[in-house]
């Protein structure tokens, strides 16, 4: 196994799981996500559906990699505060499609405005001019980690 580690003695791995996984908490948390009233999977599931287009629940789950009942029930408080409307599929009227309401559009661009304009004036707070281009690289090296195809699991 190959294993970086810093001169504070983490691996590299680690300290960069972490340092997402903490960005990630604090553009939740400055962008409003908890004060929606939503849960993160809800707000994942409004932001699939208008990235993705109309889905059937089925499809929610399994994009999602939870049950149909895990959607059902947050599709649930999606529908009853108006963000998410079911209709009928044309290709098969048995099944419904999940589609994005007008408020649930303007739901998810707050929050995606929010969460961009905290993270700009964090940038711009403690990045040095000098080192945006340091920044940029880092995020190009992050999107080559991201979408590394590596095989076997040690």
């Amino acid at each position: 196994m190959v294993e970086v580690v810093v001169a504070s003695g983490e691996p590299t791995p680690m300290r960069l799981l972490r340092a997402v996984a903490r960005l990630r908490a604090r553009a939740r948390a400055e962008a409003g996500t908890e004060s929606t009233g939503l849960s993160l999977s809800q707000v994942t599931i409004l932001a699939r559906v208008i990235k993705e287009g109309p889905q059937t629940a089925a499809e929610l789950a399994q994009a999602e990699h939870v049950s149909q009942q895990a959607i059902a029930q947050s599709l649930t408080v999606l529908k009853a505060r108006k963000l998410v409307r079911v209709r009928p599929d044309p290709s098969d009227g048995r099944k419904g499609l999940v589609e994005a309401t007008p408020a649930g559009h303007r739901l998810r661009d707050s929050v995606v405005n929010a969460r961009a304009g905290w993270l700009a004036r964090a940038i711009a707070s403690v990045v040095a001019r000098d080192e945006r281009a340091t920044l940029d690289a880092a995020i190009d090296l992050l999107e080559r980690v991201a979408d590394a195809e590596v095989t076997g699991r040690r």
